[in-house]
């Protein structure tokens, strides 16, 4: 597969796992002649951060988690994270309209997972999750966790079109260690197609990331689709709050942060990522949005403090001004930046190898789901960020 400024796979690719064979295999490296070793350093020394000497350092919270993605914390104070998995053997090829594009059909398995971490300690709160990968690796599942009073609800990015038969993409409540789908994102997308859906990648059954619980209500986003919804727990009602493929096309929406009433949503960008072509928008709950900042590298976290700060996850970075995909060399070049309210701009931690969400804990700290794709099950991680 050649060099391509623009590929199809992008939600897919950019959102989840790429398989660092399947990069390798289709030549989807950067365009540099710089030894891998010679990539990461001015990455790391570059882009990421400039050299400046980051505000903390990130320590170890608990590991051995299979691709990790969105986290929560509940009311006894425990880490709550959802696991993609590794995807399966099962396809519904024939049975309904799949994934377009290169990475497609997906193949399932019962593979993903929602653990609890409390004193280091790992243990599962619901297992058999449905688990999807696609022909290069790239792993999608139960996306993020959120509670609504003392229920827990998961995102998860299923669906037919993923080899999923029988789970539709959807928020699920979790109960007793099984999970009971309430609201159908699926159904959702099919009948309410956004204004510009992504040519050559679309997803039939949407690409959901990231969910937050804010007033009784959950705020999902749709990566593939470029739409942000609120779901009704108790009746499973969904609705659109904003169609963000409409006026800014296919931007690839990912993470999603409110402090005090104020929604932002952070996006990852096409790949080939051009560094500084991410940015934030500001959401306003009548579906109306605003750019609030630009010049990131591919976003995948965001959060907000109490004096209105926004900390942004970079996932990894890129040598200046060249695109790049997050192959090998970006191991390493993940970051956290503090937004200030004035502007000002911080780098808080560096050195995170493909983080994919963040949230602040009980305690202050900053948590970070880190080692969240391109490496083997079991290598992800939590990780604890103090902020000064």
């Amino acid at each position: 597969m050649p060099y391509s400024p623009l590929p199809t796979r992008t939600a897919r690719a950019a959102t989840f796992t790429v398989a660092l064979a399947a990069l390798a295999a289709c030549d989807r490296t950067q365009p540099t002649e710089l030894t891998p070793a010679a990539q990461a350093s001015a990455a790391k020394n570059g882009s990421n951060g400039g050299g400046v000497t980051a505000l903390a350092t990130p320590t170890l919270v608990a590991g051995g988690l299979t691709n990790p993605r969105g986290l929560t914390f509940g009311s006894d104070g425990a880490i709550y994270v959802s696991e993609a998995g590794t995807g399966g053997g099962t396809s519904t090829v024939g049975q309904c309209p799949q994934v377009e594009g290169e990475g497609g059909p997906l193949l399932s398995g019962n593979t993903g997972r929602i653990s609890r971490i409390a004193n280091g300690v790992r243990t599962t709160v619901v297992d058999g999750l449905p688990s999807s990968v696609d022909q290069r690796g790239g792993v999608l599942g139960v996306m993020d966790v959120a509670f609504v009073g003392p229920k827990l609800y998961a995102l998860l990015d299923a669906g037919c079109g993923h080899g999923v038969p029988d789970v539709p993409a959807s928020v699920a409540r979790i109960e007793n260690g099984r999970f009971t789908v309430v609201a159908n994102l699926t159904a959702f997308v099919k009948a309410n197609p956004v204004a510009n859906p992504s040519q050559g990648d679309f997803e039939p059954d949407g690409d959901w990331y990231s969910m937050i619980a804010r007033g009784g209500m959950l705020y999902a986003v749709d990566a593939n689709g470029g739409q942000v919804v609120t779901v009704q727990p108790n009746s499973g009602r969904v609705d659109r709050i904003v169609d963000i493929s409409a006026t800014q096309g296919h931007i690839v929406p990912t993470a999603i942060a409110e402090g005090n009433g104020r929604f932002f949503v952070g996006n990852l960008t096409t790949f080939p990522s051009v560094p500084g072509s991410a940015k934030i928008l500001e959401l306003k709950r009548n579906g109306s949005f605003s750019q609030y900042a630009t010049g990131f590298t591919p976003i995948l976290g965001v959060e907000t403090d109490t004096h209105d700060n926004l900390y942004v996850l970079e996932t990894f970075a890129c040598l200046p001004q060249l695109p790049c995909v997050p192959a090998p060399f970006a191991m390493g070049t993940g970051q956290v930046v503090r937004l200030g309210v004035d502007g000002s701009r911080t780098v808080i931690a560096t050195g995170l190898t493909f983080p994919t969400s963040l949230r602040f804990g009980p305690d202050g700290a900053l948590y970070v789901s880190n080692k969240g794709y391109n490496l083997p099950p079991g290598s992800g991680e939590v990780l604890r960020i103090a902020i000064n």
